[in-house]
């Protein structure tokens, strides 16, 4: 299971790198560097832009040096965690396509998509703090 979910960190990490790339190109060609859009639209296209890659880079990263933990419950963890992190790519991808366009700074794709995020970080983090174990030097 763990060799499933490395491979579909690294693959989601790569499309996820393309997918930035490509929203970068779509703010330049589209719509010309985003010249004559007021701020708050800017902002909610350049922020989520840059959220893609940072969970690109996250899911890549995760794919590269995924190792099982040793216990049962430390695995659980990490497999919660990489879930949530799988997440991330294709909620701020909807929300780079959607929330430039709603009134205001409502972010209902991004937001979730940074707590999940978190999350999954956390989640990794903590299934691999080392446990103390004693070693005799008899």
């Amino acid at each position: 299971m763990f060799t499933f979910l490395r491979r579909l960190h690294l693959v989601l990490g790569i499309l996820g790198i393309l997918a930035f790339l490509a929203t970068g190109q779509y703010m330049d060609r589209w719509h010309d560097h985003l010249r004559g859009y007021d701020d708050t639209t800017r902002m909610l296209f350049r922020s989520t832009h840059i959220y893609i890659l940072l969970a690109a880079v996250t899911n890549a990263m995760t794919g590269l040096y995924l190792r099982p933990a040793d216990a049962s419950w430390r695995r659980v963890l990490q497999a919660i965690g990489s879930l949530a992190l799988l997440a991330g790519p294709p909620l701020l991808l909807a929300g780079f396509c959607t929330e430039p366009y709603l009134s205001g700074l409502a972010r209902p794709w991004s937001r979730p998509a940074i707590y999940l995020a978190l999350g999954g970080v956390v989640l990794h983090l903590i299934a691999t703090i080392p446990t103390n174990r004693r070693v005799d030097a008899s």
